[in-house]
């Protein structure tokens, strides 16, 4: 696939999502829920009980030919056959795609024929396939169909239906433009992912309360996705800006959760660690209160652990981890002593997350989690006074162009 293709490709993905979240945002009863990835992309069903299944295309250098929704529509009816063969409640479909040209070529209104021979015919083998047929549908039971089909080729473009949903946001917010982007969509969009990945029905669908509830998170986080829509260089530098400037840089205790699973060398990580205490420590006597900050290191085993820290020591780069001998049980206020020009301890390993909370807990100034993970965050807090700043990375090098 050519770089073109991939970028048209993930704008398709991004407007499926945009889609979701507007149609939560715009969902007028709390009765009404929205399912991800149900019988089509969405599906909403309201108070009523009405289930619409909504299916989304984005084409924004095609021109519209009726062979591109073709697929779509068969799809459509293949689902509404088998209801009519359980003998079930039906549902209504709703086709909605964006073309760049030759929209007029769709009739306002759909008649059999035009069903039939635009469609539901095709070839195959040479012969002349009707669709319908091979369903064992009749007339009336396509006349039926499309009195519950609706097709929208005119939809918003990708840029307008974005600045729709930042307005949404500010509405509903009360923020700016920055928050409606930089929190609100990405938090949006952490949850349709989250939800589309769900494996049971129930657990892919929610309210417009619950689903403004998710995302009116105090954590902030940032997912691959948030990543795709910035672009790489755009996404580090948004977040070294919002929280790794030249001025973060008050004593408060930091904490570097850092995911190494995947393709990772050992110098790496320790490159990384001397990165994070060169940032994040301050040990001079004219400070009035020294740190350095803490590093816990997930899914690294326990000889790199081993050999890492033997590397930091035959390098006199001095940390504590809190055991202070030989079979000692884990002393987290050894952990929490004060780094200084004395001691010139430059970083505090958590060994073991288990411990983290613990420490945590006993710490009573002002605590701040940054969680890099690779697949899926590890690592979560119930205390609400603590920052937490989740990150999507690929590789771990990624860490040192953010902070």
């Amino acid at each position: 696939m050519s770089n073109r293709s991939a970028v048209d490709t993930i704008k398709g993905y991004f407007y499926q999502f945009d889609y979701s979240i507007k149609q939560f945002l715009v969902l007028e009863s709390d009765k009404d829920t929205i399912t991800i990835e149900g019988v089509e992309d969405i599906d909403i069903s309201d108070s009523s009980s009405v289930q619409t299944a909504i299916q989304c295309k984005y084409y924004e250098k095609t021109e519209y030919n009726h062979s591109v929704i073709k697929i779509a529509v068969q799809q459509m009816l293949n689902h509404y056959s088998k209801l009519v063969n359980d003998e079930s409640e039906k549902i209504k479909y709703f086709l909605y795609g964006h073309f760049n040209r030759g929209k007029d070529k769709l009739p306002e209104t759909l008649d059999i024929n035009f069903l039939k021979e635009k469609f539901l015919t095709y070839k195959k083998d040479g012969n002349l396939i009707s669709h319908y047929e091979l369903l064992d549908l009749n007339d009336e039971d396509l006349r039926n169909f499309l009195e519950l089909l609706e097709i929208d080729i005119n939809a918003e473009s990708y840029v307008t239906q974005l600045s729709s949903i930042f307005n949404l946001f500010k509405g509903e917010f009360e923020c700016d433009d920055d928050d409606a982007e930089n929190f609100y969509y990405n938090n949006a969009l952490r949850v349709i992912k989250d939800l589309s990945v769900e494996d049971d029905r129930t657990s892919r669908s929610l309210t417009r309360s619950q689903f403004i509830s998710k995302i009116d998170s105090k954590k902030h986080h940032f997912n691959k996705w948030f990543a795709a829509y910035k672009g790489k260089q755009k996404y580090h530098k948004f977040l070294r800006k919002e929280y790794f400037s030249e001025f973060n840089t008050s004593p408060f205790e930091r904490f570097f959760l850092i995911d190494v699973d995947g393709d990772y060398q050992r110098n790496e990580i320790k490159e990384l660690i001397f990165v994070i205490s060169k940032r994040y420590s301050q040990l001079s006597r004219r400070k009035n209160k020294p740190f350095c900050p803490y590093i816990y290191l997930h899914n690294i085993t326990d000889e790199d652990l081993i050999g890492l820290k033997s590397d930091l020591r035959s390098e006199k780069f001095n940390f504590i981890d809190g055991f202070d001998f030989l079979g000692a049980e884990f002393d987290p206020t050894s952990l929490m002593r004060e780094a200084n020009e004395h001691n010139q301890i430059k970083i505090k390993f958590v060994n073991d997350l288990s411990k983290l909370s613990t420490v945590l807990s006993k710490i009573s100034a002002t605590k701040e989690i940054y969680q890099f993970f690779w697949k899926n965050e590890f690592y979560s807090t119930t205390n609400e006074a603590i920052k937490q700043v989740n990150i999507s990375i690929e590789h771990i090098n990624e860490i040192k162009e953010i902070i």
